[in-house]
């Protein structure tokens, strides 16, 4: 199917904000939602901070026999595809039947899912399954219960692979759309603040043991020392260029390129092919360094791989070629929702004119990359890249671009 991908609807929920537009305002504030746990007790832990979303009430906008079949992960999700849908005008009840689509990916969904499990079954003499049955089914739960609530008959699956699988779902949907599928709701929600997924997340000495929230999650910082989890992320609206432009829809941007890459094991000669997902994914796009107004940084916070991604970037565009950024030191790494939202934050970039900032960190002199902190800067933007890699080498790159600029010379 020829023409582009284009998005067209923006579900957000994260810690700093539900809805697109009051966690842009945050954002673009510099407000963050890092602070010590709630859902549990962490003190027991060495890490006591995350990214949490308050506020948000499951019975106000779901059915309440959906609440004892679902998970936070799940719900968040729901609300999230119902908001995108309607920020993007589309009702898929009223779309023929197999014309929209669901692909999402997961990182650490069903924790909180198989812990509740593995309390019943201590609780009831084993009369529930597994938590480990119950984790590997919950991955095509959470894109399933999108579907039947939203009748959605079209493509459906689930990715994996980390917090990349994120940009990695939403290259999918695009394939499903050139392929012919006319919509397709895609991006991820991750949501794994309970004890048992805690301790998940600790098993990759990645995480922050700081107290303090202005100084847990700082990358391309010095004192850079792991990174704060969180919950959360965004679901995108995509939809073929004719059906969108048929039905006169507001957009956002165009998915444009993307590309993903698997770095060598461990003690290899081989180097980190983060860059390389880069340039595949701008040629992908058809474009070239000059033309990236702003990348969002995937933004670990550990050492070896800020220094990685900085010369990554350093590579492709040359010593501080292009402003780089990670708003999510305000809502935490929230892995496979992370760049989701990362992407949400680009089309808005693109839409209002402006960058948001990297707050709380200093930028390293080891690096050079042109990192924007403290406050927003006002620039015009019209194609964005953001990066996202997963635990175990995944690396995914997706460039996204006005819908208004000119595709001369490049892939449709």
């Amino acid at each position: 199917m020829t023409g582009r991908t284009l998005v067209t609807g923006l579900g957000v929920v994260a810690p700093t904000g539900l809805g697109a537009e009051e966690y842009w305002a945050a954002t673009l504030a510099g407000r963050g939602a890092i602070r010590r746990i709630t859902r549990f007790d962490p003190s027991s832990y060495p890490s006591r901070l995350a990214g949490e979303i308050t506020g948000f009430d499951a019975a106000a906008h779901l059915p309440n026999r959906l609440l004892p079949q679902t998970d936070r992960m799940t719900r968040l999700s729901l609300v999230a595809a119902d908001w995108a849908f309607a920020d993007a005008g589309v009702a898929p009840a009223e779309l023929p039947d197999y014309d929209v689509g669901v692909i999402t990916a997961s990182h650490s969904g069903g924790f909180e899912f198989g812990q509740n499990e593995l309390r019943a079954l201590w609780s009831k003499g084993g009369q529930h399954v597994s938590a480990y049955q119950s984790f590997a089914w919950f991955y095509a739960v959470n894109s399933g219960q999108i579907s039947i609530r939203g009748g959605l008959r079209g493509p459906s699956s689930v990715v994996v692979s980390d917090q990349a699988g994120g940009l990695d779902a939403l290259a999918q949907a695009r394939r499903q759309i050139r392929k012919g599928t006319s919509v397709v709701i895609s991006g991820a929600v991750d949501a794994s603040l309970c004890p048992w997924g805690w301790v998940a997340q600790l098993t990759s000495g990645r995480l922050s043991t700081r107290d303090d929230p202005r100084h847990a999650y700082l990358p391309f910082d010095e004192r850079a020392a792991g990174h704060v989890p969180g919950e959360g992320g965004a679901l995108l609206v995509l939809e073929a260029e004719q059906h969108a432009r048929e039905r006169g829809a507001r957009v956002y941007g165009e998915i444009a390129g993307h590309a993903s890459t698997v770095d060598p094991r461990p003690g290899s000669d081989r180097t980190p092919t983060l860059q390389h997902a880069v340039e595949l994914a701008l040629a992908d796009a058809g474009s070239d360094p000059g033309d990236i107004d702003v990348v969002f940084a995937d933004a670990a916070a550990v050492p070896e791989l800020d220094r990685a991604e900085a010369e990554a970037i350093t590579k492709v565009f040359g010593v501080r070629g292009v402003p780089v950024t990670a708003p999510k030191t305000t809502t935490g790494r929230l892995y496979s929702g992370a760049a989701p939202l990362d992407l949400a934050a680009a089309l808005l970039s693109i839409r209002d004119g402006v960058i948001p900032a990297t707050t709380g960190s200093r930028l390293s002199p080891a690096y050079d990359i042109d990192l924007i902190t403290d406050t927003p800067r006002p620039a015009p933007v019209r194609t964005a890249l953001v990066l996202a890699r997963g635990h175990g080498g995944f690396n995914s790159a997706l460039v996204v671009r006005a819908a208004d600029t000119p595709t001369h010379g490049r892939k449709a």
